[in-house]
C-alpha cells in the first residue's frame, strides 16, 4: 500500500481506502463488518468513508460498533461522514446544509461512529436553497471547535467549489480540501476536465466512488444480472435501469472488449479498472466497497499489479474507451 497527500494538505491517505455505502446494516452486519474492516486496516487502508445518508444513519452505527471494538489507535486512520440527505429523518431542518443541519449532522455522526472528531466531512451534495458562503462559515465552526479536521464537498461543480474557496479567502474561513465525484472509466468528465484547473489552484484532493461503475466493470453483468447483484436490492432498481438503457449496452459491450484486454494483460477486468483510476496523479484515494470479506480480499490484491499498467495498456483502453475529456470546463 503507498499513501497519498490529500491534495495539497498534509494528511497522507491510502491509495485504496474502504466505503460503507450499499453495504453497510444492508448487506453487512456488525459482526461482518469488523473483519472486514479489520482485513483492511492490516493491509495499510487507513482511510473508512460513510455518511448521515447511507441507510438513515445505520452504516455509521455499524461502523461506530466495529471501530469500538477494534480499538484502533485513533491517529492511525481517518473516519469521514457527510451531510445533505439526512439520517434521522425527513423534516425540512434534518437535510440540507444549512448551518443547523450541519451542525446537528456532525454531532449526530459523533455519536454514531463513538468518535470525538471526524477526519474528514463531505457537504454530501449542493442545496441550492442554502448560500454556499453560510455552509463555508458552519464547516469552519465545526473545525474551530474541533469537530472536524478537513472539510470538503461531494458532486459539487468547479463552479461551486470556486465560489466556497472565494467565500473562505474573503472571510477567512477554512477552505474545503478535498472533493467526492464518481470516477471510473465510464465518469471521466469532472475529474479530468472540470476540476484540472482546481488541483493546481487550490490543491484540491479527490476522494473517488464507484471505480467500477456500481459493479459493471466487474463483468458480472455481461450475461444479465445475477440474482445476488447489488441491482436486485430494495432502493437501487436505478441501476437495473442503467443497464436496460441504451446507453448501458453499449456500457456493457465496450466491457466485453475491456475483459478481452485484461485477459490479454493478465488480470482480471476489475483490478484493471480499479488500477486504471489509481494510475491518476490527481486521484487521492479510491474507495472501494465490498459485503464480503473475499471482495475486499480481492480487491486490494489489485495493487499487486501495477506495473502492468503499462503507457501501451492505458492507451489500448483509451481506444476502447473513446470517452477521454478533451480539456478543462470554461465557467
Amino acid at each position: 500500500m503507498e499513501y497519498r497527500r490529500l491534495g495539497k494538505a498534509g494528511l497522507r491517505v491510502s491509495e485504496f481506502s474502504f466505503g460503507a455505502w450499499v453495504t453497510f446494516a444492508k448487506q453487512v452486519g456488525e459482526d461482518a463488518a469488523q473483519s472486514i474492516m479489520a482485513h483492511a486496516y492490516d493491509n495499510g487502508v487507513n482511510f473508512f468513508d460513510n455518511a448521515e445518508g447511507y441507510e438513515t444513519g445505520n452504516a455509521e452505527r455499524v461502523m461506530g460498533e466495529a471501530l469500538k471494538q477494534l480499538g484502533w489507535a485513533r491517529d492511525s486512520y481517518a473516519v469521514s461522514s457527510k451531510v445533505f440527505f439526512g439520517g434521522n429523518g425527513k423534516q425540512p431542518m434534518q437535510r440540507g446544509l444549512s448551518a443547523k443541519h450541519v451542525a446537528d449532522a456532525c454531532n449526530d455522526a459523533l455519536k454514531r461512529l463513538q468518535v470525538d472528531y471526524l477526519d474528514l466531512y463531505f457537504c454530501h451534495r449542493p442545496d441550492l436553497d442554502t448560500p454556499i458562503e453560510e455552509t463555508v462559515r458552519a464547516m469552519h465552526n465545526l473545525v474551530v471547535q474541533g469537530k472536524v479536521i478537513y472539510w470538503g464537498t461531494s458532486e459539487w461543480t468547479a463552479q461551486q467549489l470556486t465560489e466556497a474557496y472565494a467565500v473562505a479567502r474573503q472571510y477567512g474561513l477554512t477552505p474545503p480540501t478535498m472533493e467526492q465525484p464518481e470516477y471510473n472509466l465510464f465518469r471521466r468528465e469532472k475529474v479530468e476536465a472540470e476540476f484540472l484547473p482546481l488541483y493546481q489552484l487550490f490543491g484540491l484532493g479527490t476522494t473517488i466512488w464507484s471505480p467500477l461503475a456500481s459493479g459493471i466493470l466487474t463483468g458480472k453483468y455481461n450475461d444479465g444480472i445475477p440474482a445476488d447483484s447489488r441491482m436486485n436490492l430494495p432502493g437501487y432498481e436505478w441501476l437495473k435501469a442503467r443497464l436496460d438503457s441504451d446507453k448501458g449496452r453499449d456500457e456493457l459491450a465496450k466491457v466485453k472488449q475491456l475483459a478481452k484486454l485484461a485477459d490479454e494483460v493478465g488480470l482480471p477486468i476489475h483490478h484493471m479498472a480499479l488500477l486504471w483510476c489509481n494510475a491518476n496523479p490527481n486521484v487521492s484515494t479510491v474507495i472501494l466497497g465490498a459485503s464480503r470479506l473475499s471482495q475486499l480480499k480481492d480487491n486490494l490484491a489489485a495493487l499487486a499489479h501495477k506495473s502492468k499498467m503499462t503507457p501501451e495498456v492505458l492507451a489500448r483502453i483509451e481506444a476502447i474507451m473513446g470517452n477521454k475529456s478533451a480539456g478543462p470546463q470554461r465557467y
